[in-house]
């Protein structure tokens, strides 16, 4: 990728002729998308561009202190548009941590009179060509890898803010540096970010020890419906609305809930089926431990992501759901 620091100083010199700039990034955010987004507003603040965060959906109370503890201004589509942005108020829009519409909900159709620029800033192999300009890093372990990189060479020496934005994105998508996705890269940017004296061990207590019951109630249920298949590789899961109902929990609360059965030796594809509490529609999480492409399985239903961790939606009742993904990747596991 020895051209990425070229495209890095392309969209620099874009975003360096813009003075108000609208960050949005996937629906359901994680925490690399916030804290990419946060990071952004902070390096644009020193750069006196002014930025604000469009959220397509709310806030997950787990990541909103990056935001709180930065006044970064956001606005929430998740019901309608806010009355509050106007978009020609903004010269471009920054789209980070996804490069496909269908992560985006509602936001093409406002964009269709919108003439400002687009781009997006992604590390994600499932892509659209729809932006005015993208810079897509594959080998990047999560979009805030590459708002560092991107970062470093526009505002210089960063804060304990920004560093702390940054960690928080680079730590969400690695499992504090679990998976297979950290590089030596991945690992030496995050050195010269705890450089800057951020408190990492509080990070990691916010993070991973301070659930709320109701998620570990969720967990418990999804386990209980645990199925293996295709001879102990394939796990099945799966929660209704009942178990949400039961737990009290919402869909923000099955977080990472798909990674659990990836402890059992002879799994080797992680399935979570989830049917949502309002709409009825099934939300597919999958996990690989690396011999199958679930980014490919996943775009035969339509969805994406990567080799390791996708998705897709499926408009069925969940027991058909269940049946259908499953089928499929039981005929997929028995050709590999």
């Amino acid at each position: 990728m020895h051209n990425m620091a070229d495209q890095y100083d392309v969209l620099i010199a874009a975003l360096s002729k813009c003075r108000r700039v609208l960050i949005t990034t996937h629906v359901r955010p994680d925490g690399d998308a916030l804290g990419t987004a946060a990071a952004m507003v902070l390096g644009m603040r020193r750069k006196n561009i002014q930025a604000e965060v469009l959220l397509l959906s709310h806030l997950p109370t787990k990541y909103a202190f990056v935001f709180q503890d930065n006044a970064i201004p956001s606005h929430n589509a998740e019901t309608n548009w806010p009355a509050d942005l106007n978009l020609d108020h903004f010269d471009a829009l920054l789209v980070v941590d996804t490069g496909t519409w269908s992560q985006l909900p509602g936001l093409r159709q406002r964009l269709v009179d919108w003439s400002a620029p687009k781009f997006v800033l992604d590390h994600h192999l499932t892509q659209e060509d729809w932006a005015t300009l993208k810079v897509v890093d594959t080998q990047a372990a999560a979009a805030g890898e590459m708002a560092c990189q991107l970062l470093q060479r526009w505002v210089g020496n960063f804060d304990q803010p920004i560093a702390a934005a940054l960690f928080l994105a680079i730590v969400s998508d690695t499992g504090w540096f679990q998976f297979a996705n950290t590089r030596p890269r991945t690992l030496r940017i995050a050195a010269d970010l705890m450089d800057t004296g951020i408190d990492t061990d509080s990070l990691y207590q916010r993070l991973y020890h301070n659930e709320n019951d109701r998620r570990f109630i969720l967990h418990n249920r999804a386990g209980q419906s645990l199925q293996l298949l295709a001879g102990g590789r394939l796990a099945i899961m799966r929660l209704s609305r009942q178990d949400f109902a039961l737990a009290k929990a919402a869909i923000p609360d099955t977080e990472n809930l798909v990674n659990d059965p990836l402890v059992i030796g002879s799994v080797q594809v992680s399935v979570l089926l989830v049917e949502s509490p309002d709409s009825g529609e099934i939300r597919v999480s999958l996990r690989s431990k690396g011999t199958v492409d679930v980014a490919r399985f996943a775009e035969s239903f339509g969805g994406g992501g990567h080799a390791r961790a996708a998705g897709l939606r499926i408009n069925a009742p969940l027991d058909e759901a269940v049946e259908k993904v499953g089928s499929a990747l039981v005929h997929l596991l028995e050709q590999n």
